[in-house]
């Protein structure tokens, strides 16, 4: 605990609920209120600081698990590969009450009597490739048949799918290690095949000419939203006298996302590396990974990563001899989805709950972590200012297309063949490319009905559907060319054109067989569970919409219901402090107008007669000439009141 401590600024001990909560939990298993007001006395808060924590964070118990603690992953990707049906096999075996519905409503978590099992529901998992999958403790089980749950309650290893070759459409930076021959995640090997050589040079360079080569690149953001990488940063101000700090958001759990799990356990020296070129092209001294509770072997891969770069003198005092001082921190977050959005990470990094602060005034940039300057950079992000650096701003422009450089890491799942990631150039690839030849095309010859192309966020398209995209002529004009889903490049203008987005690269395909209402009701849960709850819109209205969607599934659906869902996203999006306003609205603006026919159908009942009006009691009484009286029986404590008083 004290060693945790010690991460973060003297006067910053806040920063620390979080680890300690951690330690705490898994030495006793869960936090008791005795451990509530340790933690608190121990860094110097009031018990509700630490008790807010507990109760907002999904991962903290206040009870404790089974023996063997299973989690089962019910977002869309692992639900379509029958985690609900996984779920109540594993229920029948261990001899558990589920506490969740087949419609995927749950409650999160059930014991047996003994307490030897706990099951429990959770949001992704950021495995959906290798769907159905859960966590047996702390180890990831992956392709976990419904058919198995019985070797699941008996083992406790993990599992998982080969580490796939590169298919011939790949360009492969950030992934050129993963899956590849005799390829280990220790610094050793990483040294011998070049390793840290980017970071040698770029410590030669002024810290200006790195930010340039960075803007010169046109990198994009890879975690959702694609700002330009090289302006992000050129927000800092080089004669800065706060301290400036560097924050890799490591916090993927947008579902159908699964790219920073490898590069994390595969291939962690490449993420160093990419954030030490950072710092000290940002003369950030400190930096912090910020990454998900749900990835505890990948916390401590990034632990031993970065002792191993310490003894290299890497890392800590005077880098590589240059003067330049440069710690790197792992903080776990505790499973809440509004941590990848980047105001709501740094509130959470600062020990609260992750409330995402307004911009302005808190643009991060300007006012980021303990009211400082700060940069917060996707994983993948910041392994491509290591290649930038290898290769040259210019170079590495060629790659992909303009406006849209570089490679991006796109990960397929659902019903396709052969589901994973692959690493393309920006643009080089179409949609259909991507999912009739790279992941092997859809299964039992099932033809497709829809894609979400950026994550469970990006909003819908429907595979029947034409699309307009601007095309530049030969005599510089611009001219619209209809196109099919397949003709679509996997770039973020093309996306955006064609009214989704590339958001974080999760492309999940939906075959002909697939309930529109009951997709959309899996995605409303996710959001309705992961709200913050600060503001009023988002918190209301994505319970609403899940309530709506319920509804609809269990054959209770009204006439006006499609209806009502638009409205009610309509009212959440653009009146939220933070984007996931956006992200809950859009998929069901999306769904409800691409597919109206599925809707409607399932909403067949006639709508109920409207509530008789309510009156006023001066409304009430003229109404009905006057109200009778009753005396109240006698009672000397209300004789204070009066003898006279009556109902």
């Amino acid at each position: 605990m004290q060693r945790a401590i010690a991460r973060y600024p003297a006067d910053r001990k806040r920063s620390a609920s979080m680890p300690l909560l951690h330690l705490w939990q898994e030495h006793f298993g869960f936090i008791s209120d005795h451990g509530i007001c340790w933690i608190a006395e121990k860094l110097g808060l009031q018990p509700i600081n630490i008790l807010e924590l507990v109760t907002f964070y999904p991962m903290y118990r206040q009870q404790p698990a089974g023996k063997k603690h299973i989690r089962v992953c019910r977002t869309l990707s692992c639900a379509m590969a029958g985690s609900y049906e996984l779920m109540t096999n594993l229920s029948t075996a261990a001899g558990v009450k589920a506490n969740h519905h087949d419609t995927g409503m749950h409650n999160p978590e059930s014991k047996d009597d003994a307490g030897e099992f706990s099951l429990e529901f959770v949001e992704c998992l950021a495995s959906c490739g290798t769907a159905p999958v859960c966590l047996v403790g702390d180890n990831l089980q992956e392709l976990v048949l419904p058919r198995s749950a019985g070797h699941v309650l008996q083992r406790n290893q993990p599992t998982g799918r080969p580490l796939a070759a590169a298919h011939p459409y790949e360009r492969r930076l950030i992934f050129k290690n993963i899956g590849r021959q005799g390829w280990t995640a220790d610094i050793d090997c990483y040294l011998r095949d070049g390793g840290y050589e980017e970071l040698k040079k770029a410590v030669t360079m002024a810290r200006t000419d790195i930010v340039n080569e960075v803007k010169t690149s046109g990198l994009r953001g890879r975690g959702g939203a694609g700002f330009p990488c090289g302006l992000k940063w050129g927000f800092i101000k080089p004669d800065e006298k706060k301290p400036v700090y560097l924050i890799c958001n490591a916090d993927e759990s947008e579902p159908g996302t699964f790219k920073d799990r490898y590069i994390i356990h595969e291939d962690p020296h490449q993420l160093i590396e990419g954030i030490l070129i950072s710092c000290f092209a940002l003369n950030a001294r400190t930096a912090y990974i910020y990454i998900r509770g749900e990835f505890p072997e990948g916390a401590r891969i990034l632990e031993r990563a970065i002792e191993e770069a310490r003894a290299q003198n890497l890392v800590g005092k005077n880098m590589l001899g240059t003067g330049f001082d440069c710690e790197i921190y792992i903080h776990r977050g505790a499973g809440a989805y509004i941590c990848g959005e980047e105001t709501g990470l740094i509130e959470s990094l600062e020990g609260k709950r992750a409330y995402p602060r307004i911009k302005p005034p808190y643009f991060p940039a300007v006012l980021g972590l303990y009211m400082s300057p700060t940069i917060v950079n996707n994983v993948e992000t910041l392994c491509h200012v290591k290649h930038i650096i290898g290769m040259g701003g210019a170079e590495y422009a060629k790659l992909g297309r303009p406006n849209n450089t570089g490679t991006r890491i796109v990960c397929v799942s659902g019903d396709v063949q052969r589901p994973g990631y692959f690493e393309i150039e920006v643009g080089a690839v179409t949609m259909g490319q991507l999912i009739h030849e790279m992941a092997g095309g859809l299964k039992d010859g099932r033809l497709l009905k829809a894609v979400i192309p950026g994550g469970s966020s990006a909003k819908v398209l429907r595979a029947s559907d034409t699309y307009t995209l601007k095309e530049t002529q030969p005599d510089g004009s611009m001219a619209d060319r209809q196109i099919s889903i397949n003709d679509i490049p996997m770039d973020f203008d093309s996306l955006a054109a064609a009214g989704s987005m590339a958001g974080s690269g999760g492309v999940i395909v939906l075959d002909d067989l697939r309930d529109m209402v009951w997709t959309l009701n899996n995605l409303n849960e996710f959001y309705a569970h992961e709200s913050c709850g600060q503001c009023t819109p988002c918190r209301e209205g994505s319970l609403w919409m899940k309530k709506i969607t319920d509804r609809m599934l269990l054959g209770g659906g009204v006439v006006e219901d499609p209806k009502t869902l638009v409205n009610v996203a309509d009212n959440i999006a653009g009146r939220t402090i933070c984007a996931f306003g956006e992200a809950c609205a859009w998929p069901t603006q999306s769904f409800v107008a691409k597919f109206r026919e599925e809707f409607e159908a399932r909403a067949a009942k006639p709508a109920p007669p409207p509530l008789p009006p309510e009156y006023t009691p001066g409304e009430l009484i003229a109404a009905n000439g006057g109200i009778e009286t009753v005396p109240l029986a006698r009672n000397p404590g209300w004789e204070r009141a009066g003898t006279a008083g009556v109902i």
